[in-house]
């Protein structure tokens, strides 16, 4: 199964509650076949004890160790808020939801720390991008 599908890449994205983002990245993981329902509990799990924000306007919202057994596959999801959101007292302007089996993730991690080195390189993509141009800055290239 592909890790990073286009159509779970969701450009400009209106305003939302932080939760109701990670239930939306959960719901797509889910739906997508790359994770059981209830990985999305140990998603907002995660989140509210140890924020997934990591800085440069970027969460990555996954579930805690607990919920790995709850992952089918490895995936990502991802959506583009232009306006930005509130995470817990931070503005994120891409959110980036993850269900990885062992260190399948890696790579694409990699990829968002090379390409996205400081926030008005997120604020660029989010306002100013297409799908292709986060499938490449996610995949590292075209599909």
């Amino acid at each position: 199964m592909e890790m990073l599908k286009k159509e779970n890449l969701l450009m400009n994205q209106p305003k939302a509650d932080r939760e109701d983002v990670i239930r939306r990245c959960g719901r797509m993981l889910v739906d997508s076949g790359y994770a059981a329902e209830h990985y999305i509990e140990g998603m907002i799990k995660r989140d509210n004890s140890f924020t997934t924000c990591i800085g440069n306007h970027i969460a990555l919202p996954h579930g805690e160790e607990a919920y790995k057994v709850d992952i089918i596959s490895t995936g990502i999801v991802a959506l583009a808020f232009p306006e930005g959101i509130d995470w817990q007292g931070t503005v994120v302007y891409l959110v980036i939801g993850i269900a990885a089996k062992g260190d399948e993730h890696l790579d694409i991690m990699g990829n968002v720390v090379d390409k996205l080195e400081t926030g008005d390189d997120v604020k660029k993509l989010v306002r100013e991008g297409t799908v292709d141009d986060m499938y490449v800055m996610l995949c590292g290239e075209p599909s």
